[in-house]
């Protein structure tokens, strides 16, 4: 007998379901018995508090396919009416629904929101937003797609400790830069699963439950918040769909989103399933696609709708998910919302399987497949949190691209790492104003952009806003950040722009961290968990200026935040870790207090007249002059001195390629270089770059051997844009 006060769902055939409605039966005085129809008519019928009696404050709002039946799933709402929570009994076909076993049934209890922005907000939050963050998907319900609070895998029991206290360490000596090189370790894990051991943790903990996790302000200035909470749910539920659906753990998925709630959502996802990720930028074409399809033994794709045009030729039997509008021969992403299966782990995950999987942005060669594991990034950006100074509630804001290395450094492993938020500002073209007040309006405490971004930001009002961003850390990544625009972002804000190093191969292993004294030019020194050392590239000794190398056989040990190698390209791989070191390609000068200043790429570094030029140390005095906007310096063929310094420069807003503009900036660099270093052509122009931002050298100096070669005569300009010295006499 059904008593007072308890609702029972009735699980019926799949087909049946699609036509039922609910429809509240009072079996006893007072109670209810509901038919389920579905996720969303269970949901509006909870509206309607009369519809069931007026005697419930629970509900059960999701059903699992099991084979031809249906199970129950349960979480417990609480509804204004002063009665505790009623019992809940769920019903399924006997014939049909096998036993689950007590260990894979949860039912759990949403933490309440809190209201400030660091405690962040009711789930979801959505302002003036479009359709596609409406919501649609039943996030109600924790039962669905549930998300794991303690693992019960015995391989993972301690890991989450084993985490939190090599992170807070780390947060406890994040001003003190000696204790932590002394005293800090990266923890060394044999099996971690970063998404069920670290983010699904924090997502449980009432105190970080409702802390806003991603917060994406789009260009139509629409706002979505996501908690930790919901973000943890969501991610499970994309699991059981993803795994449903034939994605395989080891299988190899290419995600192509832009900077949307999904992206976040299927990178976690796909580490609790175990599935290699290979992200990929949206402005990749065809043949880029087609080639990574192929190297990169793609099973999977999610892409955005609208990109979905550019796999039309790219073969393969992969499965395709589609972001968006339908597209036909796809599937839908948003099904994966309707997805009533619980998630849950079958097997540990080893800390040396393969995780990620980047193709690099190729500035000399074909793309390089890196590999990472389920430690090397998730686990060794914390290195890239301290660099960053974060700490627990900030608000933390990169301008950086999915697809590329830097977006998950800055965009989801180093702030998830810290309990922060990763606040995401999408606009269709950079525009600074817009950016500056949108960062005050989100109370942005930390802020990571490439230089350049900081070169365009320089150009507008900084000092107006002064004193409405409440920012605390300012740091720069990707290419070193010219010293003129470290100046003048410290008169506008009073804060310092601090550098840092790091490739998609590695995390961040040079910086400046918080506190730390500063040098004028300086990248920093080495950041706790690595070992760097400056080889020189004739004789492998250690040398004051020389490659920039990582000890694999030093008292740290191999770097955790270390790629495995260059997936299937062992001769790559080799090259780059002989002599039991990582070579990193990148040329750099030790001072006496340990503090690395960057040169160049080995390959970028010059000789003219017998001299060696580093193109970095030109173009820093160049980006100097108003005119300047950007610069890169690469060596012009010479008869005499075989090589002289070329500048190709970006003007500034406001000045024209003139030969008055050529001869000012020509003169600038001479009254502030060293007479060897002297530039003696000029050429105003756009600069190459990869789709990831970084200037393609390479394509500059093969341009230069083309028009400049052994035949010319020194009469041919590239252009009406360039300008020899001599030309200006």
């Amino acid at each position: 007998m059904v008593r007072r006060g308890v609702l029972l769902v009735l699980a019926v055939g799949t087909a049946a379901l699609l036509d039922v409605v609910v429809a509240p039966v009072v079996l006893e005085a007072g109670s209810v018995a509901v038919l389920v129809a579905g996720v969303e008519t269970v949901l509006a019928a909870v509206d309607d508090r009369d519809a069931l009696g007026g005697v419930l404050d629970a509900v059960v709002v999701g059903v699992a396919l099991v084979a031809d039946g249906l199970v129950a799933r349960t979480c417990t709402m609480s509804f204004p009416a002063p009665q505790a929570a009623s019992s809940i009994v769920t019903a399924a076909p006997a014939s049909t629904a096998p036993h689950v076993p007590p260990a894979r049934r949860r039912t759990m209890t949403p933490a309440l929101p809190e209201d400030s922005t660091h405690g962040n907000a009711s789930p979801r939050r959505v302002t003036n937003a479009p359709r596609r963050h409406a919501l649609r998907r039943p996030l109600t319900c924790p039962g669905t797609g549930a998300r794991v609070t303690d693992m019960t895998l015995p391989e993972h029991r301690d890991v989450h400790e084993t985490l939190r206290s090599a992170r807070d360490l780390l947060l406890r000596l994040r001003t003190d830069y000696e204790e932590a090189v002394l005293d800090w370790s990266p923890p060394r894990l044999a099996h971690v699963n970063w998404a069920l051991d670290w983010f699904d943790v924090v997502a449980a903990r009432p105190e970080t439950a409702s802390r806003t996790a991603l917060w994406v302000v789009d260009e139509d200035g629409s706002h979505t918040k996501v908690s930790y909470e919901e973000m943890s749910l969501r991610s499970g539920q994309l699991a059981a769909w993803l795994r449903a659906e034939g994605v395989d753990r080891g299988d190899r998925l290419l995600l192509m989103l832009g900077n949307q709630v999904e992206l976040w959502e299927t990178l976690l996802a796909c580490i609790k399933l175990g599935v290699v990720v290979i992200p990929a930028s949206t402005l990749l074409t065809p043949a880029d696609l087609a080639d990574r399809v192929h190297r990169g033994h793609v099973r999977h794709v999610v892409a955005r709708s609208e990109d979905t045009r550019r796999f039309a030729d790219v073969p393969g039997g992969w499965t395709r998910i589609a972001v968006g509008e339908d597209v036909e021969g796809w599937l839908s992403y948003d099904t994966s919302g309707q997805h009533l299966e619980t998630f849950e782990p079958e097997v540990a995950t080893r800390a040396d399987e393969s995780l990620l999987l980047y193709f690099t942005s190729g500035t000399t060669a074909q793309p390089k497949l890196v590999e990472h594991t389920h430690a090397s990034y998730p686990v060794g950006h914390l290195s890239t949190m301290y660099w960053l100074g974060l700490q627990p509630g900030d608000v933390h804001l990169n301008i950086s691209s999915p697809g590329w290395a830097k977006h998950a450094w800055s965009n989801v492993f180093a702030p998830w790492n810290a309990e922060a938020t990763v606040l995401v500002v999408n606009q269709p073209r950079f525009a600074a104003e817009p950016l500056l007040r949108t960062m005050a309006e989100c109370g942005v405490t930390t802020f990571c952009a490439p230089p350049t971004v900081w070169r365009m930001l320089v150009q507008a009002d900084l000092a107006a806003h002064r004193g409405r961003i409440p920012l605390r850390e300012v740091v720069g990544a990707g290419e070193p950040l010219n010293p003129e625009v470290i100046e003048r972002v410290r008169q506008a804000w009073g804060l310092t722009v601090r550098d840092g190093y790091g490739q998609t191969e590695t995390t961040a292993q040079v910086g400046n961290p918080p506190g730390a004294p500063l040098k004028p030019g300086s990248m920093g020194r080495p950041l706790p968990g690595y070992d760097v050392v400056l080889l020189d590239p004739v004789t492998s000794e250690e040398a004051q200026e020389g490659e920039i190398c990582l000890r694999l056989d030093g008292p740290l040990g191999r770097p955790l935040g270390l790629m495995v190698g260059y997936r299937d390209d062992p001769d790559r791989t080799d090259e780059a870790m002989r002599g039991n070191a990582y070579h990193t390609g990148d040329v750099a000068s030790r001072d006496a207090d340990g503090y690395l200043t960057y040169v160049g790429r080995s390959d970028d570094v010059f000789k003219a007249s017998d001299y060696r030029i580093s193109p970095f140390e030109l173009e820093s005095v160049l980006i100097e002059h108003p005119a300047v906007a950007e610069a890169a310096v690469v060596p012009s063929p010479d008869p005499t001195r075989l090589a002289v310094p070329k500048a190709y420069v970006v003007l500034a807003a406001g000045h024209e390629p003139t030969a008055e503009t050529a001869a000012s900036v020509l003169a600038y660099a001479r009254d502030h270089l060293a007479p060897y270093q002297r530039i003696r052509r000029i050429e105003f122009t756009e600069l190459p770059k990869t789709i990831s931002g970084k200037i393609r050298r390479v394509e500059l100096r093969s341009r230069e051997r083309d028009l400049h070669g052994p035949s010319d005569d020194g009469s041919a300009r590239a252009s009406d844009r360039e300008f020899w010295e001599q030309d200006l006499l």
